[in-house]
């Protein structure tokens, strides 16, 4: 819905809505990446959302942290092939890397069978398997939001 520019700056200038998407990033204690896997990656667009994140890795507090330290993030993938835990480890990557903090179970998925056509939201009902691990990501990425807020990263000086 957004026009995210290609690049790794915070504002890759005319027509670029990045920037107001990333005010909206920096003030979430919690960010959500939800992509389908295809052909056993995210989409391209979370791509480009990871690659406009890389800019932060250069962005500091006032402690020498990272800024997106102290940040809590998870990772849903959908899709009709393998690839869910590769596509979660790989943004998972990346969201460390920018100075995240993922909490235990940090992911969810659902995989319909391969090379078939049911879509996630064609289903009647969400699966009693997905339900429960979608409820933990939330539980636990909560949990950990509240405790990074009331005790921080020790200073990087």
């Amino acid at each position: 819905d957004f026009q995210i520019a290609p690049g790794v700056e915070t504002d890759m200038g005319d027509g670029d809505q990045w920037p107001q998407l990333r005010e909206k990033v920096l003030d979430a204690d919690i960010l959500l990446i939800s992509t389908p896997v295809w052909l056993g990656h995210p989409s391209s667009i979370t791509q480009r959302v990871l690659e406009r994140l890389d800019a932060e890795l250069s962005e500091n507090d006032e402690q020498g942290r990272p800024q997106m330290a102290g940040k809590v993030a998870v990772v849903s993938v959908v899709g009709n092939e393998d690839g869910a835990h590769k596509t979660i480890a790989d943004v998972f990557q990346a969201l460390n890397d920018i100075g995240y903090t993922i909490p235990a179970q940090g992911g969810t998925y659902w995989n319909g069978a391969a090379m078939q056509s049911t879509d996630y939201k064609d289903l009647d009902e969400v699966p009693q398997a997905v339900a429960s691990t979608t409820a933990a990501v939330a539980r636990n990425a909560a949990h950990l939001a509240r405790v990074l807020k009331k005790s921080e990263y020790p200073p990087y000086e």
